[in-house]
């Protein structure tokens, strides 16, 4: 049984079947996890989250900014984006199916065999691993309770910006929000930027992508993430990989297979231009 990641997919279906295919990925044995952002830009969400729930237990994903303002936009609390291409998924007959089970994904998920975890954005680098678990265990219970759409009607805003463990309510549960779901750049002294999304080779030295802030114990399992397609799934730290590379945007679509650290990529046609 194989062990497979893959970056965001974004409605990507016909490219995401391919990899697989390419890979040699076996539904009956083998297990994907995927980074979140399943939905948005490309063209077939709605056949992505139709095969990737059709997989049961041998899928695993995590939520990304995206996949949350797709949940808003169902609850009525958002408008789709203007490049956002959801609305064959919305007024699908399973669309309600399908919602309650994205909502029913995790921020954080960690192999119960393995050493190493996913999220979409990343760790805050104010955190250490028991106070990520404690963060994402918070959140996703609110967005599975009576309270889920009351939290994603008032999850959009930007601050507060920096982690404090006296935090509570509202501004503690959209830091950890935006800590998984939006973060790329952080400030010298931890705190989240929301502007930058550009490579960090173009970035001024006052930010700092949030990995090279973040300590990383030598016992703490290998980390999986999106979201930052300016990457290009380079990424410096030891143990922590970058599995977006923009396939939405016309670059490629990477799978990394866990068990002998194989890659494998697919050139993707341009689905979306802009942010």
């Amino acid at each position: 049984m194989a062990l497979y990641f893959v970056g965001d997919v974004q409605g990507c279906y016909d490219e995401l079947r391919t990899l697989l295919d390419l890979a040699g990925f076996n539904p009956e044995h083998d297990e994907l996890w995927l980074t979140g952002d399943l939905v948005a830009r490309g063209p077939k969400s709605l056949d992505v989250l139709r095969f990737v729930m059709s997989l049961g237990e041998r899928a695993t994903t995590v939520l990304g900014n995206h996949d949350l303002h797709l949940l808003a936009t169902a609850a009525g609390y958002a408008k789709p984006k203007k490049k956002d291409q959801v609305d064959t998924l919305l007024q699908a007959s399973d669309a309600a199916k399908l919602l309650r089970w994205l909502r029913l994904q995790p921020l954080l998920a960690e192999h119960p065999r393995h050493p190493v975890m996913m999220c979409h954005a990343g760790l805050s680098p104010q955190w250490d691993l028991a106070t990520a678990r404690q963060c994402a265990r918070e959140v996703e219970d609110l967005l599975r309770s009576d309270q889920g759409n009351w939290l994603l009607c008032h999850m959009y805003a930007n601050d507060p910006n920096h982690w404090d463990p006296r935090l509570a309510g509202l501004p503690r549960w959209r830091y950890i929000i935006n800590a998984y779901t939006r973060m790329r750049f952080c400030g010298l002294d931890g705190s989240l930027d929301f502007h930058s999304k550009v490579s960090p080779k173009q970035q001024t030295p006052d930010l700092r992508p949030w990995f090279e802030l973040r300590p990383q114990p030598a016992d703490e399992p290998e980390l999986v993430f999106g979201h930052w397609a300016a990457l290009m799934g380079q990424c410096p730290a030891p143990r922590i990989h970058a599995l977006d590379t923009g396939c939405v945007w016309g670059n490629q679509l990477t799978l990394w297979r866990w068990d002998d650290d194989a890659i494998f990529s697919l050139n993707c046609p341009l689905y979306a231009k802009g942010d």
